[in-house]
């Protein structure tokens, strides 16, 4: 949209269809968003309107709310569903506080998919080969990229508090500060946007796969989650002695009892299973753990008013508004029903049955299509498009056949 247009207050409007585009650009059934296919209105917030830094000409962008043209939010919207997520929150008194961890690679150009990625060429001319996670000096080769992610950071307001090289091939973490869900969202949102520009502005390509290369550790976006009484901000978890509250327990075991149904919302690609399927660091399993990154619901070390629970499943391929929504809602669910968490878990451990999650795409989806608990959170429309513009993503993937089937199963008798 013109400056001039956006400026008038000019409405815009997008088919309702488009909330459910699949990553293909495909489009499941019309009966899964209207058969008239009506339109919706974007309503731009405020105080997400940015000027793009890295763009040499002025351009902005408006971070917008998907409403209906009777002026509701559309159930179709993850912004949508997270803001009403914060709102039950809010009937209740309370409100939910989080941080999200977001790795990412850094390759060089990939121009032939059937190619591995490869890190790019540093300023000492040389490709890294792994051996520099958590390296002070990691990142020099790349610092004209980073200094101007740094740069374009500032200029939009995204306050960051750590960044390190992590334990993947030119793998990276950003931990963002805490605050509002929905400010985080934006925030997680717009940094990976701004990764992927700026990365072309230097010849170089920020992949957010969830695994994008073979024997390396994958990409994760944890979630660290709280939950602060509104007006006199006390973190619930805790309580006057410093101990866990029972609030705490009924968050992890709504916790537990959501991530099965919902690990389709947290791994919504087929490459996410490729992350779960080698869980060390990347857990596949509900069970809960004082500092165990083996478990899929660890409580870091910290101080009892900094209490929280991360939810270590989603990879950086989950979109964040629905992934914080998801995780929040079933925490809440929890609460309101006080259930109870299973017995933590310390050292190693086998996974109980009863605390495994789906390992696939597909099975995923089944779980979801069968969760009641999942259409009473986000409702039947969510629900049942989310599914069919997955299942489309992945019989696209079904119809092609991988180069491990023509290297290994070809001479097969």
């Amino acid at each position: 949209m013109t400056a001039e247009g956006f400026l008038e207050g000019r409405r815009l409007q997008l088919a309702r269809g488009v909330l459910l585009q699949c990553i293909m650009g495909g489009y499941p059934p019309a009966r899964f968003y209207g058969s008239d296919d009506g339109d919706l209105a974007l309503v731009a917030d405020p105080a997400q309107i940015h000027r793009l830094p890295w763009s040499d000409e002025p351009r902005a962008m408006a971070i917008c709310d998907a409403d209906e043209l009777s002026g509701e939010s559309s159930s179709l919207s993850t912004r949508g569903q997270l803001k009403a997520v914060i709102a039950r929150y809010a009937a209740h008194g309370l409100a939910p506080v989080v941080a999200t961890e977001l790795e990412f690679f850094v390759f060089a150009p990939n121009t032939d998919p059937t190619q591995p990625f490869r890190p790019p060429v540093g300023l000492d001319g040389r490709r890294e080969d792994g051996q520099s996670a958590f390296s002070v000096s990691s990142n020099n080769g790349l610092r004209p990229f980073f200094s101007e992610v740094y740069k374009c950071m500032a200029a939009l307001g995204l306050p960051r508090d750590t960044f390190m090289h992590e334990m993947g091939v030119s793998q990276f973490e950003i931990n963002l500060l805490h605050g509002d869900p929905l400010l985080l969202a934006d925030q997680t949102f717009l940094f990976k946007h701004l990764l992927k520009e700026v990365a072309l502005k230097h010849g170089l390509n920020v992949v957010c796969m969830a695994k994008p290369l073979a024997h390396t550790p994958g990409s994760s976006m944890h979630i660290h989650q709280s939950i602060v009484e509104i007006g006199s901000g006390k973190n619930v978890f805790t309580d006057s002695n410093g101990e866990p509250t029972s609030m705490f327990r009924h968050f992890i075991g709504g916790q537990q009892a959501g991530l099965a149904d919902f690990t389709a919302l947290f791994a919504p690609n087929v490459n996410s299973y490729q992350r779960l399927c080698h869980p060390y660091a990347s857990p596949n399993n509900a069970c809960w753990s004082h500092d165990n990154r083996a478990a899929g619901l660890r409580i870091p070390a910290s101080s009892p008013v900094a209490r929280r629970v991360e939810n270590r499943l989603p990879g950086a391929d989950a979109n964040p508004y629905l992934a914080i929504a998801a995780s929040l809602a079933a925490g809440l669910h929890g609460i309101e029903q006080e259930l109870e968490p299973s017995a933590a878990i310390q050292g190693e451990f086998a996974v109980p049955d009863n605390l495994a999650l789906p390992c696939t795409l597909h099975a995923a989806l089944e779980r979801l299509k069968r969760s009641q608990l999942a259409r009473e959170l986000f409702g039947s429309e969510f629900i049942e498009g989310y599914i069919a513009s997955k299942t489309m993503e992945l019989t696209s993937f079904f119809d092609e056949i991988t180069p491990w089937e023509r290297r290994v199963l070809a001479a097969q008798a």
